[in-house]
């Protein structure tokens, strides 16, 4: 079965020579309370790059360029207990927009050192790829969650 497609942009800038990176906490539906980068569901017809421009403007007000997006992999989530959570989520990181982050009714953001992201507030899967990913690495892989929609059971093997 195919699940639904989503984006994720990592937002990366240099401060004071410290590499940092956009987070925000979520507001409400799926990973309320948790910390995320912007992204969210592809619309029809749309590409994931464009995707991940239209939701980085709509979650936390900046103005990316699609050429300007570093495609850094594909992971597959799967939720036995509500399948209506499954869904394939593209990955990317961007060091260049315009604008200041702002929040809105789906993101708090805020700028986290990569080497103090907090990955305890985010989801369980974070802590296995995303340091790599922020450290210019790629991801292809799959995750299933436990009954509490929490806690990754099952680390799947890479994604195709």
């Amino acid at each position: 079965m195919r699940h639904p497609e989503v984006c994720v942009c990592y937002l990366l800038r240099e401060r004071e020579g410290r590499l940092e990176v956009l987070l925000g906490r979520k507001k409400h539906g799926l990973g309320e309370g948790r910390l995320v980068a912007p992204g969210g569901k592809l619309e029809a017809g749309e590409s994931p790059a464009a995707a991940c421009v239209r939701e980085v403007a709509e979650e936390v007000g900046l103005d990316l360029d699609q050429a300007d997006l570093e495609a850094r992999g594909v992971i597959d989530y799967r939720f036995p207990s509500r399948e209506s959570w499954s869904q394939r989520s593209h990955v990317f990181v961007c060091r260049r927009w315009r604008g200041e982050a702002s929040g809105s009714d789906e993101l708090d953001p805020e700028w986290f050192p990569v080497d103090e992201v907090p990955l305890e507030r985010m989801w369980d899967d974070a802590s296995r790829w995303l340091p790599g990913v922020l450290a210019g690495g790629r991801v292809e892989r799959s995750f299933v969650f436990g009954d509490d929609l929490a806690t990754v059971v099952e680390p799947g093997p890479s994604v195709a």
